[in-house]
């Protein structure tokens, strides 16, 4: 399959849009031996490229054996962005995306996005909150704009199984002093592990809102901050929401507990090296 945006149709006419973006030059983020990102410009535009070049059957077999699905190509994350868009769901937004060859472990794929400038993540935005805590307004239309995102994933058959606070960035463009809490445009990145079924199974709805939960642990959360996302995800008073979410809470809790202490067991085992 192939697709092109039609400005990146002109750029790339009479190129091998395969063998063009090995030869895309800009920063690296990210390098190994089957995968790439690298940003570039083109016609004054920020882009970013995610380039697989096959992951091999031994990345492929460890995964199985691991019970998690490996992650073939870019495909998933062109797939994951087209069913976010559907639902009204800022994300990245593609240009170009090319994937070829029928064995699973060679097939080569890439994925083109528009970088998104004048945005910041969460997790830096929130940082400061326990010195610097955030107007009322601010915090809670961040706590109800997630909240909402997550249900609308989670109730039409998506998991993110990154699901952290870094991966909502905010847009920004009057700077953190001019963010209006009426107005907030946030996006959801990082998609290229996302799944999509019919139903999202439970044990991926803990996975995610686990993950979401652990990354927020140190950025002064209250109760009152917790309740409002119940609120907002399930749709429900607070008293339904606890008793038909039973199977949630306490494996939610758990887990979110769990990732917290690893994290930070890692990090002080990193401290020690």
């Amino acid at each position: 399959m192939l697709w092109l945006r039609d400005d990146f149709k002109q750029a790339w006419q009479g190129c091998d849009p395969f063998e063009k973006v090995e030869t895309l030059q800009g920063k690296v983020y990210r390098q190994l031996e089957a995968r790439k990102t690298l940003q570039f410009e083109q016609d004054g535009k920020s882009f970013f490229v995610k380039i697989h070049r096959g992951v091999g059957w031994k990345e492929i077999l460890d995964n199985l054996i691991r019970l998690r699905a490996p992650v073939l190509g870019a495909g998933n994350e062109w797939r994951a962005i087209r069913k976010l868009e559907s639902l009204d769901v800022k994300t990245m937004t593609a240009v170009a995306f090319g994937e070829k060859g029928n064995n699973p472990a060679r097939q080569r794929s890439f994925i083109v996005t528009e970088d998104l400038i004048d945005t910041i993540s969460l997790e830096d935005l929130c940082a400061q909150w326990p010195v610097h805590p955030p107007s009322f307004r601010l915090k809670k239309a961040l706590i109800e704009k997630v909240a909402d995102i997550s249900r609308r994933l989670h109730s039409n058959g998506v998991n993110h199984r990154d699901f952290y606070i870094c991966h909502f960035l905010l847009h920004i463009p009057d700077g953190i002093a001019g963010i209006d809490p009426d107005n907030l445009h946030l996006f959801l990145i990082d998609l290229h592990r996302s799944q999509i079924r019919e139903k999202t199974p439970k044990r991926w709805l803990i996975k995610d809102i686990a993950g979401l939960w652990f990354s927020a642990f140190d950025i002064g959360l209250t109760q009152r901050d917790i309740y409002r996302f119940i609120r907002i995800y399930t749709g429900l008073p607070l008293r339904e929401a606890f008793t038909q979410y039973q199977w949630l809470w306490r494996p939610l809790e758990r887990k979110a507990q769990k990732l917290y202490h690893r994290y930070h067991r890692k990090l002080n085992d990193g401290d020690r090296l």
